[in-house]
């Protein structure tokens, strides 16, 4: 049998169409890759092998019938766990659902699977995805393959992993304040956050949910696989208010854009982040062999209004009420998060009870705060085409941390004080981490920001990147 566990989805996908590859034969290799090495990185907390095994042989029928196949066929994803997939277990990493069987795919694993993408199963993620590290009370921790006793980032860690161990060839994540490229960086994958409103959701029973923070997107070991799934998932929908209509944009194509007219501006530790020397040292590296290709490379700091805790307190605070929504809704189901607080996450009661506390007023007000985050980073797209930074303030922790309150000497939120990418969140600038290196034998991640809607400049650079400095050949311990 052919070893595909790094192969990557396109070649997959093409050695499938062309008969070179069987369904089956994939699917069957994915499945025993999962058994052999998931207990060491904890990345998958539910495995559809039946579901699974049954798709492939469809996929099969297709190929051999001469049917028009989608640009994934055959292909094995993973899911995150905070989506909804129709016959397979969805717990949001909360023992609120530990049972819960969904019975209709969301729209994201509805668009996955018309493309002929085969779902093995359901990554881990911390509860209700609400930190930057992942692991729950129903299935404790997930570490990075490159040293499972440290962590592989969050929310969608359980992805990033799998992703990177050579478990699946893609993985969906989603990221409300960097749960896409924080794990990207602890794992040493690309993660891309596409523009707000580029993918869409169908969160109900509120529509308007997800705003300001979250988005779905793609982790993958390659720019090309990331911008193939992002190329599947993104598309208009009648079912979210805020999904943007058709404009043209070509992912996959933007991969093979030159950047030699790009303007970069490189801010490691964007002016009000602590970052680690070793961190730094690394990004440094890669934002060298970078320019060799780029227009120019220029150090600019955004002129933020506010300091580093005032604009976290402003994201935190959307974050908190939306968090205190969820408990209000749950509680009207008949999961009501407080009548088991003890079998909760302590942080997600805290926010959740933070969030009730805060008048509309409050709420209103923080906005002020990301406006002027905002405007800021706007500035810098003024003058320049795309803005680098840090993901990571730091490589990857020990699993049983919390989180660090201190980074490079200086006092830091431990849930959300590390990871340079909430602001982007909060501006709804698309983003993406991409590998920058090792620390210490540790996955460092260089975070790519770029002007609204331009989703194709932030992977003609990633792409770039990943031409001047592979790192496809790097992969973790046997």
């Amino acid at each position: 049998m052919v070893d595909s566990r790094f192969t990557s989805a396109g070649q997959l996908a093409e050695q499938i169409r062309d008969g070179e590859r069987a369904p089956t034969d994939v699917i069957d290799e994915c499945l025993e890759r999962i058994e052999d090495r998931n207990a060491r990185t904890n990345a998958f907390v539910t495995i559809a092998a039946e579901d699974a095994r049954e798709a492939a042989q469809d996929a099969e029928r297709a190929v051999e019938d001469g049917e028009e196949l989608g640009p994934l066929h055959g292909v094995p994803i993973a899911v995150k766990d905070l989506n909804e997939t129709a016959g397979i277990r969805t717990t949001f990493g909360s023992p609120l659902f530990a049972d819960n069987v969904p019975d209709a795919d969301d729209i994201l694993v509805k668009r996955m699977k018309e493309a002929g993408a085969i779902v093995v199963g359901k990554t881990n993620t911390p509860e209700f995805g609400h930190k930057g590290t992942t692991d729950n009370p129903v299935f404790g921790a997930t570490g990075t393959p490159y040293d499972p006793t440290r962590t592989a980032g969050g929310s969608s860690g359980g992805s990033a992993a799998a992703v990177a161990d050579g478990l699946v060839p893609i993985a969906q994540g989603s990221d409300g304040g960097g749960s896409i490229r924080i794990p990207a960086s602890c794992c040493n994958v690309v993660g891309l956050k596409p523009s707000f409103g580029r993918v869409p959701s169908d969160s109900r029973p509120d529509g308007f949910g997800h705003t300001p923070f979250g988005q779905a997107g793609p982790l993958a070991r390659t720019v090309e696989d990331a911008a193939l799934l992002c190329s599947v998932l993104a598309g208009p929908s009648g079912t979210d208010p805020f999904s943007l209509p058709e404009d043209g944009t070509d992912f996959l194509g933007a991969v093979d854009v030159p950047v030699d007219d790009v303007k970069v501006a490189y801010s490691p530790d964007l002016g009000v982040f602590p970052l680690e020397d070793r961190v730094r040292d690394v990004v440094d590296d890669a934002v060298d062999d970078l320019s060799s290709v780029v227009a120019t490379v220029d150090r600019v700091d955004p002129e933020f209004e506010h300091d580093r805790e005032t604009m976290l307190e402003s994201w935190m605070t959307g974050y908190r009420v939306g968090m205190a929504e969820r408990a209000s809704v749950l509680a009207e189901h008949g999961r009501d998060p407080f009548d088991r607080r003890e079998e909760l996450t302590p942080e997600v009661i805290e926010g959740m009870e933070a969030g009730m506390g805060y008048s509309a007023v409050e709420y209103k007000r923080s906005d002020i705060v990301r406006t002027d985050v905002f405007d800021a980073v706007q500035v810098v797209f003024d003058e320049y085409d795309m803005l680098l930074t840090a993901t990571v303030a730091l490589p990857p922790f020990d699993t049983e941390m919390l989180g660090p309150d201190e980074v490079a000497g200086e006092s830091v939120h431990p849930l959300y004080g590390w990871f340079l990418t909430w602001p982007f969140n909060m501006t709804d600038h698309p983003a993406a981490s991409v590998p920058a290196g090792f620390a210490d034998g540790l996955p460092v991640g260089l975070q790519l920001v770029g002007p609204r809607f331009d989703d194709e400049r932030v992977i003609s650079i990633a792409a770039a990147l990943e031409r001047v400095r592979p790192w496809a050949d790097r992969s973790p311990p046997e």
